[in-house]
């Protein structure tokens, strides 16, 4: 199997072991354009979740702080919606990198 497949492939699912660490240092070390390539997608697919989670945690410490004991509802759809753009991440890149292991 290829080296620029296997880590193209890697960067993509990563997501279970390195999270968007490793497709960084594949997208800044790498001198294929088609690996550097991958890498920026599976980087920015790992990064999207990311954002709307540091959102649901500065609300989540919010609502503990100021209403005690109940977390208002839309709290808990922020919560919800988070953690299905979490899932549709994590097999969008499981799809991704199956996919690019298994081109020719």
């Amino acid at each position: 199997m290829e080296t620029r497949k296997v880590l193209s492939g890697l960067c993509y699912l990563s997501i279970f072991f390195a999270g968007f660490i490793f497709p960084l240092i594949v997208w800044l070390a790498s001198g294929d354009a088609v690996t550097k390539q991958h890498a920026k997608k599976a980087l920015i697919s790992h990064l999207i979740p990311i954002i709307p989670t540091i959102f649901v945690v500065i609300a989540f410490v919010y609502e503990m702080v100021h209403f005690q004991n109940e977390l208002p509802a839309l709290t808990i759809i922020s919560i919800v919606v988070t953690a299905m753009i979490w899932l549709v991440v994590v097999i969008w890149n499981i799809i991704k990198g199956v996919k690019v292991l298994m081109t020719e």
